[in-house]
Parts: C-alpha cells; sequence; structure tokens
C-alpha cells in the first residue's frame, strides 16, 4: 500500500513539473496582439525616420546623367534626322554625343562634388579647431559617411548618362525607313522619360506623376526645339 501511494506522488509530481515547464514554454513562445501591434509601429517609424537625404548625392548624378543622356543624344539624332535621312549619320552622331556627353558629365561631376566635398571638409576642420565640436565619436563618423564622394558620383553620372544615350542609339539602329526610324526614336525616348522620372520619384519619396510629368515635358521641348530649329537653318541659303 505504500509502496503504490509512492509511486503515485512521484507520478502526480511528474505531471505537476511536465504542465509547468508547458506553461513556461507556453508564456516564453506566445505574443501578444499588443506587442505585435507595437512591434509594427516601431518597424514604421523607423521608415518614416529614414534620411532620404542620404540618397540625394547619387540619386541627383544618376537621374540627372541618365536625363542627359536621354534627352540630349536623341536631340541629336532627331536635329540631324531633319536635315539628313541617312541612317549611319544619325547613327554616328548619336554615338559621338554618348561618348562626349559622359565623358563631359563625369568630368564635370567630378570637379563639383570634390569641390563641395574640400567646402565641408574645410569647414568641419574650423569647427575642431574653435573647440565647437563637441560631438561623440559616433556623430564624427556619421559626418564623415555624410560626406559626398566624387568618384561615385562621377562612375554614376557617366553610366547613367551612357545608359540613357543607348535609348535612342537602339531603337534606330535597325530600321531603315527614314519615317518609321523618327516615330520609333520618339516613341522609345518618351517610354524612357516617364520610366526615369517615375524611377526618379520613387527613390527619392515625392510625387510620381509630378515628377514623370515634368521630365516627360523637358525631354520632348529639347527635341522638337532641336529638331525645328536645324530644319530651319538646314532648310535655308546659310
Amino acid at each position: 500500500m505504500a509502496s503504490n501511494q509512492a509511486s503515485l506522488n512521484h507520478t502526480n509530481k511528474q505531471v505537476f513539473h511536465s504542465n509547468n515547464n508547458n506553461d513556461l514554454e507556453q508564456q516564453a513562445t506566445t505574443t501578444t496582439p499588443l506587442e505585435i501591434i507595437e512591434t509594427k509601429k516601431e518597424e514604421e517609424e523607423e521608415e518614416d525616420f529614414f534620411d532620404y537625404s542620404r540618397r540625394s548625392q547619387w540619386l541627383r548624378a544618376a537621374v540627372l546623367g541618365a536625363n542627359d543622356g536621354l534627352v540630349s543624344t536623341a536631340s541629336l539624332m532627331m536635329g540631324v534626322g531633319a536635315v539628313k535621312q541617312d541612317i549611319k549619320a544619325m547613327i554616328l552622331t548619336g554615338f559621338a554625343g554618348l561618348v562626349a556627353g559622359a565623358c563631359s558629365m563625369a568630368i564635370g561631376e567630378f570637379v563639383s562634388v570634390y569641390s563641395q566635398l574640400d567646402v565641408e571638409l574645410a569647414q568641419m576642420k574650423r569647427d575642431k579647431e574653435r573647440g565647437n565640436n563637441n560631438n561623440n565619436n559616433s556623430d564624427e563618423e556619421e559626418e564623415e559617411e555624410r560626406l559626398p564622394n566624387p568618384l561615385q558620383a562621377a562612375a554614376a553620372s557617366a553610366l547613367a548618362f551612357s545608359i540613357g544615350a543607348m535609348v535612342p542609339l537602339l531603337s534606330a539602329s535597325f530600321i531603315r525607313e527614314y519615317k518609321v526610324r523618327l516615330g520609333v526614336v520618339v516613341a522609345a525616348v518618351t517610354f524612357a522619360l516617364v520610366l526615369f522620372g517615375w524611377l526618379g520619384a520613387v527613390l527619392g519619396k515625392v510625387p510620381v506623376f509630378r515628377s514623370s510629368l515634368r521630365v516627360l515635358l523637358g525631354g520632348w521641348m529639347a527635341m522638337a526645339i532641336t529638331f525645328a530649329l536645324t530644319k530651319l537653318i538646314g532648310s535655308s541659303a546659310l
């Protein structure tokens, strides 16, 4: 009888310890709806507090380079196409515009951003000499990360220019018919302008419609003015 009682007590203790362990595991693994909501709010706040100005350096260089390559090369090709129907002349003009424009954008961006870097470094040095820099090491590292990178800006600008310039070049390379070639170039450039405007707006968190419309109208104006003036001068006695 005593043996059965001892066995029963031992079994009850095992069940009790097992229930306690299960309760502890449930408490450790169970997340209340309130905690889930708070976690989501914290994630949303982190997204809201993201400093999109950090993207401004390379975003400006990339979007500006792509638009310049697209619009300038397309305008050059449309200008030559206004007075010459030869596909070879049109393609060579566009290719020359691509190479010259990419080099010009890279050099100009490098010089401009390097000047900005010199100014900011000089200002940081003056602040340290005056003893006004009370930031800790983490703040100083953050300031250094915010400094502009001339090589990054130059490379992004040249690459983006080349990508933009390839759109009218490729669209006109395989079309022999003069009028069809001009129409395809305009259509391809229009699509690319909208795409670049949308991409810049999404990356910069600005209104998409206004940004895309601004880029599109600017590109159309550049092509139309170049075509009209070249046509006018080419048909005159000059």
